[in-house]
């Protein structure tokens, strides 16, 4: 089991107790989980703010920070013989507990105990996301499943936040190796996908791509002819030429931090011309977009930004019209781009996202907005050093939503749904990169993948290789 040093889990720690103040905080590891009978599992991925704090990646661990006491102990169980045999075996969870620094461990069903005798302390949880972590705090804390919900602690939501969201060097440096792999993986979807052959296939080449180079994949691929799908997990199609075929998936290193690219390609050797006039302007707007990364703008603004790159672009085309500032102040281009520009990355492709978006992405002083579209996007606040994110502007034709709008003639003062017909079929493109936010801008991170038009067209014609 790889993890950082020890100094590196008990800064952490000692970092939380400083923001917290008191009171016990509690950290519940997942479990196994079944995938159709008990002992067919899921591949086991442990939750990341316990890994951040604790680094153990084995099931059945709960930990707790006595913050008044200044204690901290790992609960769970050594393996039985009998699971040995079947599991392999693995140090005693007490040697594993020293190496990330913590000197007391505790069986598991000691928990409740422990929990019942902090009568005068607040017990600080997190959000829940899975059914029986729910089920756990709901019996320890001796509190009903709508009570657990209520009581989750926004102080320990922020001070997480604050430190997870400044990357360090090493966390860098894990989020460059996944990052690494994502372009191994484009790599090889760009360079082996010919017309005829059916979207699955893509998709047992990138994660058999990831698995070789000793990751995994960070979430479900996207792989599709159908762009305009935002997040299209069907993988029936067969590729044709004159489609598009859109790419958006990333590995997760071995110490399961998160890479995440998109690219579009053409199915055959290049773009038809429409289909590059639309490229392009999806291109611009990332470039504009990535130049104005920088410590201290919102994120907020960068989208916006992006926006008004895009709705400038279709414009040109004349499927926008009028004032193009008015247009995206009240929301025109969403018909366009239905999402946020990009998101927060690290042991999460985006990242803490069940902390919640409000306290990850936003402040007290900057709330999300309830508008379509930028509803969607999952960060807002200012970008700070150390911040890893993503740019990923995109442009979609979803016919239903076309239709929709039409119907009711929204925003028809900046849209000509005549001109918007004649791309009804077009499909969608969309490109994505992960970016470190330095002192002065932004760095790209990893290793280059092609997203110029010739230079993704020169991959396809099987000028690149690994």
């Amino acid at each position: 089991m790889k993890t950082f040093s020890k100094e590196t889990y008990t800064s952490r720690r000692k970092l939380l107790k400083e923001k917290v103040g008191s009171g016990v905080l509690l950290f519940l590891g997942n479990e196994e989980s079944s995938v159709n009978f008990k002992d067919n599992w899921y591949p086991f991925r442990q939750d990341s703010t316990f890994l951040y704090f604790f680094g153990l990646n084995i099931p059945g661990l709960a930990a707790v920070i006595d913050i008044d006491r200044d204690s901290e102990i790992i609960f769970g169980d050594n393996l039985t013989v009998v699971e040995t045999i079947w599991q392999g075996s693995h140090p005693p969870l007490s040697d594993l507990a020293t190496n990330v620094g913590v000197g007391i461990t505790r069986p598991k069903n000691e928990i409740e105990h422990f929990l019942a005798s902090a009568v005068n302390q607040r017990v600080h949880f997190l959000p829940p996301y899975r059914p029986e972590n729910s089920q756990k705090l709901a019996e320890w804390l001796k509190k009903s499943l709508a009570e657990i919900q209520s009581q989750v602690s926004v102080d320990f939501i922020k001070a997480v936040v604050s430190l997870r969201s400044i990357k360090s060097k090493e966390e860098i440096q894990e989020l460059t190796k996944a990052v690494n792999i994502s372009v191994s993986m484009h790599k090889k979807l760009m360079l082996e996908a010919k017309p005829g052959m059916k979207e699955y296939e893509l998709l047992g080449l990138v994660t058999g791509q990831a698995l070789s180079l000793g990751g995994s994949v960070s979430f479900p691929p996207i792989i599709t002819i159908d762009g305009q799908i935002l997040h299209n997990h069907n993988y029936s199609n067969t590729l044709v030429e004159g489609k598009m075929l859109l790419g958006d998936f990333g590995a997760e290193s071995g110490m399961h931090y998160a890479g995440d690219i998109t690219r579009t390609s053409p199915v055959g050797s290049k773009f038809t011309d429409r289909q590059r006039e639309v490229y392009q302007i999806v291109l611009h707007a990332y470039h504009v977009a990535v130049a104005a990364l920088k410590p201290g703008i919102r994120f907020k603004e960068v989208h916006l930004l992006a926006c008004r790159k895009l709705a400038e672009g279709l414009k040109d085309l004349g499927l926008m019209k009028g004032n193009l500032d008015d247009a995206v102040s009240q929301g025109a281009h969403a018909l366009f781009f239905q999402c946020g520009l990009g998101h927060m990355m690290g042991l999460d492709v985006h990242d803490m996202e069940d902390l919640g978006e409000e306290y990850v992405g936003y402040t007290e002083e900057l709330k999300k907005s309830t508008q379509f579209g930028l509803k969607s996007l999952r960060l807002g606040r200012e970008l700070e050093k150390g911040f890893v994110l993503t740019i990923e502007p995109g442009l979609y034709f979803i016919p239903q939503l076309i239709d929709q709008w039409q119907a009711k003639k929204l925003h028809s003062e900046y849209i000509d749904y005549e001109r918007v017909a004649h791309y009804r079929n077009f499909g969608g493109i969309r490109v994505e990169d992960a970016y470190v936010i330095t002192e002065t801008g932004s760095m790209l991170l990893g290793d280059p993948l092609e997203i110029e038009i010739k230079a993704v067209e020169g991959v396809r014609n099987g000028k690149s290789s690994f």
